[in-house]
């Protein structure tokens, strides 16, 4: 098999979207380092960097066939990049919004969260004990009510209810701690 940088871009292309799985990983090859780079320009960390891309490219193969050969076919791949990185970062700070909001226990009390970074905050919840946990994910990040996350857990009602204030007080725990209160 040739190289990628010797086979022309319509070809690649052509091939991309048969689904030719020895194309796709030229066409990957061709872009990866590239637009890794633009992957970290959007993100806290490698890792966060290789999810972004890793997301980037499987939303290019299913779009590729989109791509109509006006302007530069890595300008286009940089776009669909670009916007899953864009994506991707909405997301991260509704998620820290949504949890934010959840752990104001108090009316009127509000927890300097500004010191914490979004991984920080993610790390904090993931520590949770696991029902709390999810019931908090359901309920603050995915706006599940407590009867579909009965539902869903197979719990009562008044389960998913007290999870989630277990939740949030361990989660201001963590917080004053954090803060030094």
């Amino acid at each position: 098999m040739e190289s990628s940088g010797n086979i022309p871009e319509k070809v690649l292309i052509e091939k991309c979207v048969a689904f030719d799985r020895n194309y796709q990983e030229m066409f990957y090859r061709r872009y990866a380092d590239k637009m890794f780079r633009v992957c970290l320009t959007y993100s806290d960390n490698h890792d966060d960097a290789a999810d972004i891309l890793q997301e980037g490219f499987i939303k290019i193969f299913r779009k590729i066939h989109q791509y109509n050969f006006e302007g530069s076919l890595e300008g286009w791949v940089r776009k669909v990049i670009v916007n899953t990185a864009l994506e991707n970062y909405r997301k991260k700070i509704k998620e820290m919004e949504k949890i934010k909001e959840v752990s104001e226990l108090e009316e009127g009390y509000e927890f300097d969260m500004d010191g914490l970074g979004s991984q920080e905050i993610i790390e904090m919840v993931n520590h949770l004990p696991s029902k709390a946990q999810v019931v908090l994910k359901l309920y603050a990040i995915e706006g599940y009510s407590h009867k579909e996350i009965a539902a869903q857990l197979n719990i009562s009602e008044g389960t998913s209810k007290s999870q989630l204030n277990r939740a949030r007080k361990l989660l201001r725990d963590v917080l004053v701690k954090h803060n030094g209160e």
